[in-house]
This record gives structure tokens, sequence and C-alpha cells, in this order.
């Protein structure tokens, strides 16, 4: 039997795709871990409750942050500017459902001012976010 270059090189064609596999659940797992970790709210130290009675759905978030700073969804406001804010919201969807998150360092005057503007605009639906609270007391 002799020796013939042109059979081995038919041989050596095909291609070998276990390193693309490799390098594609790398990938894979670099996103799995990481895709978490890119969504950043805002920072906010909430109250703990021992009920959670929050459902997932599509929701509308006021935040208070520890510095009485507004924001509805991600957007700044001031307070005298949350009830038109608001009232725009529930043009868009009549039957809005509000969350509000407030730093439990903020005053009790600030929140009952958000809450009278929430009501004044004739959204029923509040919910009030908390931490839950811890098992061991």
């Amino acid at each position: 039997m002799e020796f013939n270059p042109r059979r081995s090189r038919e041989l050596m064609a095909s291609i070998n795709i276990i390193p693309l596999v490799d390098v594609v659940l790398v990938l894979l797992i670099i996103f799995m871990v990481t895709a978490p970790m890119m969504y950043r709210g805002i920072d906010v130290d909430l109250p703990q409750s021992a009920t959670n009675t929050i459902k997932s759905e599509e929701r509308v978030v006021m935040t208070v942050a520890k510095n009485q700073i507004i924001y509805i969804d991600k957007e700044k406001l001031s307070l005298d500017k949350v009830e038109y804010a608001l009232s725009v919201k529930k043009k868009q969807n009549p039957n809005i459902t509000l969350y509000l998150r407030a730093d439990k360092d903020v005053p009790y005057g600030i929140i009952v001012q958000v809450m009278d503007a929430i009501k004044k605009v004739g959204i029923d639906k509040l919910g009030m976010v908390t931490e839950p609270a811890s098992a061991i007391q």
C-alpha cells in the first residue's frame, strides 16, 4: 500500500465543532450570570411587613427616596408635578394599579401628601411595597 496525500486531505475536510460548542456554552453561562445584574433600580431601604399581597403584573411604581425625591417608574418629579404625571398615566390606563415604594426614613407628612395626590387623581388601586419581615424576631 502506498501513501496517497489526496486521500488524507479528504479525511481532514470535516470541521471539528467541539471547540465551537465549548465557546457557545461559556458565552451562555456568562449571559445567564450577568443578565440579572443588568437591571439596577433606585436604592430604597424598605420597611418590613409580615404579609405580601403583591401579584406579578404590569404595574406603575412610584418611589419616594430617602432624600424625598419622587420617581414615577424612573422619571424624577417634584411633589407639585406628581398629580399631573399621575393624571396622564390614569388617562393612558383607567384601571391603573400603582405601587408605592417609600424609604422608611421619609417623613410621614411627605407620604401623606403623595397618597393625597394619588387619591385626587382617582387611582383606587394602590399597593404599598415592603420587605418581608424576617422569620426570627
